[in-house]
């Protein structure tokens, strides 16, 4: 699987479905998923797109963190497994993923990252 280098930024329907609340805001905090995503760096996430599909092998989610209550991931899936799904950062050096919590649910996915805010 190659890793997609680029995310896109909004549109106006990307802002638009913000304001409708279609839309949730994060922030990255941290370098796990560099060079893809900087700190500082405000990405749109659909909280919905696993409703109708389930998550597939390179989709960039936000997930809750298994092991810290209340803390959000945003990672990549890299496998998914009869446990789960496979989470990775890009920047493995800077990463704290599934190599060390291993797989989470789906349940713990929180929605899907679709373009840079």
């Amino acid at each position: 699987m190659s890793k997609s280098l680029e995310l896109r930024d909004a549109t106006g329907i990307d802002v638009l479905l913000w304001v409708l609340r279609r839309r949730s805001r994060v922030k990255v905090t941290g370098r796990s998923m560099t060079p893809l995503f900087q700190p500082g760096d405000e990405l749109l996430v659909n909280p919905f797109a696993y409703q109708q599909s389930l998550p597939q092998m390179g989709d960039i989610v936000v997930a809750w963190h298994p092991q810290r209550e209340g803390f959000k991931l945003i990672k990549r899936i890299v496998d998914i497994t009869i446990d789960g799904y496979w989470l990775e950062g890009d920047n493995p050096n800077e990463s704290t993923d599934s190599r060390s919590f291993g797989a989470i649910p789906v349940t713990s996915i929180l929605g899907k990252v679709v373009c840079r805010f």
